[in-house]
């Protein structure tokens, strides 16, 4: 039917209930949708017989309410321009709940007077430089992706992820990484957390080593999903792998063998071959959580451990440090035993990522840009690790750095004692930053190393050097502060 209300422009929900009749309850309802801020200053509405034909009432009885509502200046109307809320300020309706705390009330450091603040500045690893997405080459890969997308892409998506994406995964892991792929065997996820929460879940029941520095929501994760976490010690090599062996009812390893987060070593070969040893012996499984492998300086590319053993070793890779967190996008690379099982649970109804980033992530893949993206944050990244390194020669020569062969942030050795005081230095200039002892597990014995883990990777160009400045004014430039 030609008129049909489908056929209408944009849509608006408007309560007509109350007294007064039809005219009265349409008022009441535009009145309050402004006043509560439901519909925004500038928001344009309906046209009167858009509106009329929606709400089943006359289109004068609408025209007139517009009318009115103009006059009495909640609305404005000009020619060309329809009828749109007016640009006044208004009183919003108080919320009759507290919200609760979110991770912004977290990043809030308390100013002099006692006033809590936002950072001005940041080094705190889990982004990269965010400004430096590439819009450009995204959209047009985009655009191609679109161009030439099978119609069934546009339906609901599949467990498994996009073949397209899958297929060229396999390829650029196997090329890039030493990943041992095959497409059937790659899995994606909704970020990297999804991937560490099935495969928690598959496992089931027992423990899984952790590292004893690494993300406590990373253990929480793992804990939620029925295990229980022990820590392997982490020193200069690594991960203690060789402890593997004496430790009961462990199901897997979580490690990070190409960049210990966030102490910023490698893994030794000797640890390497004693976790796939370890592997082997036992039927059980190391998750190799590869999060910014493709960042490294000063050193040949440490290749993926899963390399060794694709039957024993879980890859996780994910877009969140080379592109961007937003994109919700990892894959895991299975050993063949793992596959099914992790496909039956993910499709009892995990978050699937969506089917046109993947269809550019595949695009993006096999145009190159991904690899000339990569070629240029390097570059950028690296200048800025040289430019920490050179500031923190100049102005504080005692505090040592290390870990800044590869990745996106260094750690700062601290003489004992001292991290807790440079850390309220740094909240008083402005600055969010992270001690090593953040990281910690507090199940794994008490660690005596202060350091600072400062992420270079995380802020914009633009703010880098403030930043810098900010983290120089918060060490000494003689003997650093003693503990408390």
């Amino acid at each position: 039917m030609e008129n049909s209300w489908a056929t209408f422009g944009r849509d608006l929900h408007l309560d007509l209930t109350g007294p007064g009749g039809l005219r009265a309850a349409l008022l009441r309802a535009l009145r309050d949708a402004v006043r509560s801020g439901r519909l925004a200053p500038g928001t344009r509405l309906p046209s009167s017989r858009s509106l009329a034909a929606d709400l089943g009432i006359a289109r004068n009885t609408v025209a007139d309410a517009y009318a009115e509502l103009i006059a009495e200046g909640w609305l404005s109307a000009r020619q060309g321009s329809g009828t749109r809320v007016a640009e006044r300020v208004l009183p919003r309706a108080t919320p009759t709940a507290r919200r609760a705390p979110g991770p912004s009330d977290a990043a809030r450091a308390v100013g002099p007077a006692g006033r809590a603040d936002r950072p001005r500045f940041a080094l705190t690893p889990g982004t990269p430089d965010v400004s430096a997405f590439p819009r450009t080459a995204w959209l047009a890969a985009a655009r191609r992706a679109l161009a030439t997308a099978p119609s069934e892409a546009f339906g609901y998506n599949t467990s498994h992820g996009r073949p397209e994406l899958r297929t060229v995964l396999a390829d650029y892991l196997a090329r890039a990484r030493g990943v041992r792929a095959d497409p059937d065997r790659i899995v994606i996820c909704a970020g990297f957390m999804q991937g560490l929460a099935l495969l928690s879940r598959v496992l089931g029941t027992g423990r899984l080593a952790v590292e004893s520095y690494g993300l406590d929501f990373h253990r929480a994760v793992i804990t939620r999903a029925g295990l229980r976490t022990v820590a392997l010690p982490v020193d200069e090599r690594g991960a203690r792998t060789d402890e593997l062996t004496a430790l009961d009812d462990v199901r897997a390893a979580l490690l990070t063998p190409a960049h210990q987060f966030p102490t910023g070593v490698p893994l030794h070969p000797d640890r390497r071959a004693a976790a796939i040893n370890w592997a082997r012996a036992t039927g059980g499984f190391i998750l190799e959580d590869d999060y910014d492998g493709e960042f490294r300086y000063d050193r040949k590319p440490v290749g993926a451990l899963q390399g060794l053993d694709p039957d024993h070793v879980v890859y996780l890779g994910t877009a969140s440090k080379s592109l961007a967190p937003a994109l919700r996008l990892a894959w895991m690379v299975l050993p063949e035993r793992l596959v099914d099982p992790v496909l039956a649970l993910k499709s009892t109804g995990e978050w699937q990522s969506g089917a046109l980033d993947q269809l550019t992530l595949a695009e993006f893949l096999s145009s190159g840009a991904y690899d000339r993206h990569l070629r240029g944050m390097r570059l950028r990244y690296r200048r800025r690790r040289d430019q920490l390194v050179a500031a923190l020669a100049d102005h504080a020569p005692q505090v040592r750095v290390s870990g800044i062969a590869a990745g996106l942030h260094a750690v700062l050795e601290l003489p004992p004692g001292t991290e807790q005081a440079i850390l309220r230095a740094a909240r008083r200039q402005g600055l969010a930053l992270d001690g090593l002892s953040r990281y910690h597990d507090p199940t794994a014995p008490p660690a005596s190393r202060d350091a600072l883990v400062v992420a270079y990777g995380t802020p914009p160009d633009h703010s880098f050097a403030g930043a810098v400045d900010a983290l120089l004014k918060a060490l000494p430039s003689g003997e650093l502060p003693s503990g408390e």
